[in-house]
């Protein structure tokens, strides 16, 4: 009897934490204020955007969810973002983003951000998830971002005044409660110089990239970025950020695999669909869909400046992804080598408590 307690208290404690998770999970896509050759996207863009991902041929659910990066229309000071009208158009649900960096102030952001509230009340606030404060500023401001010349990023203390701005400036409001967090890399969220934020944010948004995993030097598996370490390189560095996260919920708000690299090469990484495909099978079908808060990257490619294209689906927005979506398609060599790779997936884990709650259960009985 000694031995069946200890593992109901830890089954009742991991099904205690099951339980405090919200009980709706959500998934889908980044998307940018522009188009590849900077012009502002408006509503009807926003519109076949969302209709295209919800409506994406062997999706593993439907991806009704968009992540945002600002509130703000492109080339204006502070009008609201056409994605928002469109979002409730399409009943999309909304991770509402501000852009901090490269600012002393998020005025402009809030600004639009009232707007909304004004304008669009009720509805608004029902498809708004949570607020995003910032994306990737620590990483642009620590050492790699500026060796990667990643752009002008924010520190710490900036991004806790930004949070703290942006609950105040809600209250009072329709979206008053909303989760406001912040989205940054996992080297970000694991530093301790950045704890501050931790100790902010309600939630943690995490930008994982194996392909960009150059690094061999990171312990404790000191992974070469091969296509055959993608997997584990992402679960370690999940877990990372979530022994770092002090408690609070972590999102995968970017992740994915790109089709296409020019310029120079990241590690031992190579860009293909057959690996877009496979990390997708085994990341998002294997960890993610239907069990984390997941915002893909991406649908459409809209940053003329990267190197390297993610898009699942081609420039007209076909419901027809440049691979099969569906997990089903997942092959047996794919899962064996996640699993000699990087152990068993969460869908695996979860699966195995199964059993084991079964074999506790029945020991208790018998005893």
């Amino acid at each position: 009897m000694s031995f069946v307690l200890p593992s109901l208290f830890y089954l009742f404690a991991f099904l205690q934490t099951c339980n405090g998770q919200e009980s709706r999970i959500y998934q889908g896509f980044n998307s940018g204020n522009t188009l590849t050759d900077y012009t502002a996207k408006f509503e009807d863009d926003f519109v076949k955007e969302f209709t295209t991902m919800q409506n994406l041929q062997n999706a593993p659910g439907v991806f009704n969810s968009v992540r945002l990066y600002t509130n703000i229309q492109a080339h204006t000071t502070s009008d609201v973002l056409s994605a928002i009208p469109a979002a409730l158009k399409t009943n999309t649900s909304i991770l509402l983003g501000l852009w901090t960096s490269g600012s002393n102030n998020i005025t402009n952001e809030l600004d639009a951000l009232g707007k909304a509230i004004d304008e669009y009340g009720t509805d608004f606030a029902n498809a708004v998830v949570a607020i995003s404060v910032g994306s990737e500023d620590l990483y642009r401001l620590s050492d790699i971002g500026i060796r990667q010349n990643a752009g002008i990023g924010a520190g710490p203390d900036a991004i806790v005044r930004f949070i703290n701005e942006t609950r105040s400036f809600i209250e009072g409001t329709s979206l008053e409660g909303k989760p406001v967090g912040h989205v940054d890399t996992w080297r970000s969220w694991v530093n301790e110089s950045n704890s501050a934020v931790i100790e902010a944010v309600d939630f943690i948004g995490v930008d994982i990239y194996p392909f960009f995993e150059n690094d061999t030097t990171i312990a404790p598996n000191f992974y070469v970025n091969t296509f055959d370490n993608a997997v584990p390189i992402f679960r370690d560095r999940w877990e990372q950020v979530v022994n770092a996260s002090q408690g609070k919920d972590v999102w995968i708000t970017e992740t994915g695999w790109p089709f296409k690299s020019e310029g120079p090469a990241w590690g031992e990484s190579q860009a293909s669909v057959d690996f877009q495909a496979d990390y997708w099978r085994g990341v998002g079908c294997g960890d993610l869909f239907g069990r984390v808060n997941t915002w893909w990257y991406t649908l459409r490619d809209a940053n003329p400046e990267s190197k390297q294209k993610f898009a699942i689906t081609n420039e007209d927005l076909s419901t027809e992804a440049s691979f099969n979506l569906s997990c089903s398609a997942v092959s047996t060599g794919t899962q064996n080598a996640a699993r000699s790779a990087g152990g068993l997936s969460l869908r695996e884990r979860v699966q195995d408590i199964g059993r084991w709650t079964f074999a506790i259960l029945l020991g208790v009985a018998v005893l």
